[in-house]
């Protein structure tokens, strides 16, 4: 591409159709908006297959009513699934559009801000520090342009690029300016041939992982219940067909189909109360694990400071001020090219010093091995080579002390780190300053920063948050445990930590970390809460032998080099402001770098896998139930207990009113702790419930055969009355462990929707379509006797209730 070219980009017009062509090698959206294909995907359920199959026999074979009836429940069911998913998905997209990231491309010959997504070959990017390379491409300007591509290939010190260099989708920018042409994007690029590879071996979170055991116990217990029943009824009643849709209808009975829908409802329901607390939800899943952290992980500029940054002093090693000192570090501010940190600001808002006869050099951009980094500069013919840094570190490569050349000796480096340890119990952040004269090249490197001369040093303060206070006291409230790891020194973070209430007196400090085989680190972060003078690899380190012990870690971080530590996390949390890596690789964007907001969406997060919970607890007791028993009865009956039509229609009704489950409101208790799923806990409440279910179902059987002596319709109309108020009633009490409506209360929306399901279910019964699902009118005895079974099982179940849990509290 020539000059003129590169100056002008890619025209609009181009650039959509280079976007078309492009598209098939787009790297999967994070959430998409559901179309067709979408709608069909909810008829590839085997029950469904299979329930669509015996309707087109019975079509075929002359049962076109009962067909119709059939295509008709599944097809609606399909579609209230579709409907509801798809405003879910469309209210995250918004969501995320907010927190998108972007990149700045020539177009039309002006500089526009560009989503990933867009990016196509031939684009024209223009890069600068903090920002993430868009796609894979070749360098043709640069300006110190160095680069972090430590998610490539793992090298965790800075590669510098010049014209005609290489640069890859998932590198991020350290230092300097860069203009880049795009070669490749999407799933050709390096970057998108590694991130198929994580994706297919990516692996699934805790709560993924219980609701595939739920899955699988439910699979288990339908799987036997209803092939025997089929076979049964094959053999004995000579009925294929009409055996097949009741066997496949029982199946959809037994099925938590709604699940997927119920998570999706609380996920996306989550996700926008989160909104309104200022927190944006990147993964929907990340909900879940947001409320079970029992660990936050953070480093405390911002998050237990207030950010605001300023210089205080600048003094040489024996605590004088120094305006020599505040000169150097201005010069290595003044020039530099990289991200500006709130370092950086401190130092300009300090004052203003002449160095209108100074000119950059070259700069040696920051990594956390050396714990600096260093500008050069020249006046006149001089070059001067000024490192800024941790003063253990800058103390260690000092040979001379001031301009007097004098020998820099151990005394004096003792003498230096007693000033820095003075500074820093008073709770300054203290960098060191030195220097050395160099001679004049066209770049330097890090082998340059030895034999340097000692100048002085810079305090800055960043005092406590007022509110950390309390955001940590609530925190303890609810559980979670915070771990302070930053790449500051032990004395200023102890002194933070006393400030907001943090009982520690000791830290951890990295190079004490990096001796230690895995178990003495595993033993070590229980027993310690700030960590101090980390590499990144170090933070990772702490979250992954926190995750081994078992604990679901969040990690709060917005630069660079944090990135390895929110991929690492259970929950990666990142603000809005961070620099594009951060955003990337965060499952949470904070538009607040908040405490109470945290606090906030851990709470939410906690009422949302509440609610999942009680969908999952009641579909396993009374529909069990209801299921079991008309399997038993349609082998004992000479008819079956309830028409395939019947089931599924009532099925149907059903999980209509359970869409309000995620509006439902959750007992204090319920968000105290991190829960977890239990499968024992919940093939225990499965059984014991559904046995209750079951002994009243038997009681209705003998009631509608003995007492009414109904049969065939008359009997399936009264059991369908009986099966509809009690599976759905029965939420008002498995949803809480406390006294129903008077000590817990259910959301309204909830009430009307359970009682507007029953009485619609009942309605049916005496309407004009009754007899399309061959429901027979029962006596007024007969409704207020169903009635009255209904009100006896939900009595029951509160009572035996209370003796599940006081067994669970005994057992425990």
């Amino acid at each position: 591409m020539t000059e003129p070219e590169a100056a002008r980009g890619l025209t609009s017009a181009e650039a959509r159709r280079r976007l078309v062509a492009s598209a098939p090698h787009a790297l999967a959206p994070l959430h998409g908006i559901p179309g067709l294909r979408a709608f069909l995907m909810r008829f590839d359920s085997w029950l469904t297959l299979i329930l669509l199959l015996a309707a087109a026999v019975s079509a075929a074979s002359g049962d076109t009513v009962s067909a119709g009836i059939i295509v008709g429940i599944v097809v609606l069911s399909a579609a209230l699934d579709y409907a509801n998913t798809y405003r879910s998905e469309k209210a995250v997209a918004l969501l995320l559009a907010r927190v998108r990231i972007t990149a700045a491309v020539r177009r039309d010959g002006s500089v526009q801000e560009i989503p990933f997504a867009e990016i196509v070959p031939g684009d024209v990017a223009l890069l600068k520090a903090g920002d993430l390379v868009p796609a894979d491409g070749s360098v043709i300007e640069a300006k110190d342009f160095f680069m972090n591509e430590s998610s490539l290939t793992g090298e965790s010190f800075p590669r510098e690029a010049a014209p005609g260099d290489a640069c890859y989708l998932g590198a991020s920018v350290v230092t300097g300016t860069a203009v880049m042409l795009v070669d490749k994007v999407g799933t050709e690029t390096r970057y998108g041939s590694i991130t198929a590879a994580l994706e297919a071996r990516e692996a699934p979170t805790e709560f993924d992982r219980s609701i595939k055991e739920f899955s699988a116990l439910v699979a288990r217990v339908t799987f036997i219940l209803v092939a025997a029943i089929f076979v049964v009824l094959a053999l004995v009643r000579h009925e294929f067909i009409e055996s097949l849709l009741f066997a496949a209808a029982l199946a959809v009975g037994l099925t938590p189909e709604l699940l997927p829908m119920i998570i999706t409802l609380n996920l996306t329901k989550g996700s926008l109360a989160m909104a309104k607390r200022g927190v944006i939800v990147k993964r929907l899943s990340a909900i879940q694990n947001f409320g079970s952290i029992d660990i936050l992980a953070t480093d405390k500029t911002g998050t237990l400071t207030e950010d605001r940054i300023t210089l205080v002093r600048t003094v040489d090693m024996s605590g004088k001020d120094d305006a020599e000192v505040f000169r150097l570090a201005y010069l290595t501010t003044a020039f530099h090219s990289r991200l500006e940190t709130p370092i950086d600001v401190a130092i300009r808002e300090h004052g203003s010093p002449d160095i209108a006869a100074y000119r950059k050099v070259d700069e040696i951009p920051f990594d956390y091995e050396r714990k600096r980094d260093s500008m050069v500069v020249a006046r006149g013919d001089e070059h001067l080579l000024i490192a800024k840094g941790a003063p253990e570190e800058i103390i260690r490569d000092c040979a001379t002390l001031g301009e007097s050349s004098v020998p820099f000796s151990d005394e004096m480096k003792r003498q230096a780190l007693t000033e820095y340890e003075k500074l820093s119990s008073g709770g300054f952040r203290v960098l060191a300053v030195a220097t050395k004269a160099v001679e004049a090249k066209e770049q330097y490197e890090k082998d340059d920063e030895q034999e340097l001369v000692f100048a002085g040093f810079a305090a800055f303060l960043d005092p406590p948050k007022a509110s950390a206070t309390d955001a940590l006291a609530r925190m303890r409230a609810y559980g979670i445990a915070v771990k302070i790891l930053t790449g500051d020194n032990a004395a200023v973070t102890l002194r933070i930590a006393h400030d907001i209430g943090l009982p520690e007196t000791e830290a951890v400090e990295g190079a004490a970390l990096a001796a230690m085989s895995d178990a003495e680190v595993a033993k070590v972060v229980e027993e310690r809460a700030i960590f101090v003078r980390l590499l990144p690899e170090q933070k990772r380190r702490i979250i992954m032998a926190l995750q081994a012990n078992g604990h679901v870690v969040g990690y709060l971080g917005d630069g660079v080099n944090d990135a390895p530590s929110l991929a690492a996390a259970d929950v990666g949390i990142s603000v809005e402001n961070a620099v594009d890596v951060a955003r990337a690789t965060a499952d949470l964007i904070l538009l607040r770098k908040s405490l109470a907001d945290l606090v906030e969406g851990v709470i939410e997060g906690r009422r949302t896998f509440a609610n999942t919970l009680k969908y999952m607890m009641m579909d396993l007791s009374s529909n069990f139930g209801n299921m079991f028993s008309m399997a038993a009865a349609s082998i004992v009956l000479p008819f079956l207990p309830m028409r395939s039509t019947q089931i599924l229609l009532g099925n149907l009704l059903y999980d209509g009113s359970q869409m309000a489950l995620p509006f439902d409101t959750v007992d204090d208790e319920d968000m105290i702790r991190p829960r977890k799923i239990s499968i024992p806990f919940l093939r225990r409440f499965m059984i014991y419930f559904g046995l209750i279910s079951s002994v009243f179902d038997i009681t209705t059987f003998v009631v509608l055969a003995l007492v009414f002596h109904l049969a065939g319709s008359a009997f399936q109309t009264g059991w369908f009355l009986e099966s509809i108020a009690t599976q759905t009633f029965v939420i008002y009490i498995t949803r809480t462990r406390k006294m129903p409506f008077i000590e817990s209360a259910p959301a309204k929306i909830l009430i009307a929707s359970t009682l507007g399901t029953v009485l619609v279910a009942w309605a049916i019964v005496w309407s004009p379509w009754a007899a399309l699902f061959a429901f027979v009118a029962p006596s007024a005895l007969l409704a207020l006797t169903i009635l009255g079974i209904t009100i006896a099982y939900l009595m029951a179940v509160e009572i035996g209730r209370r003796h599940f849990y006081a067994r669970l509290s005994a057992a425990a």
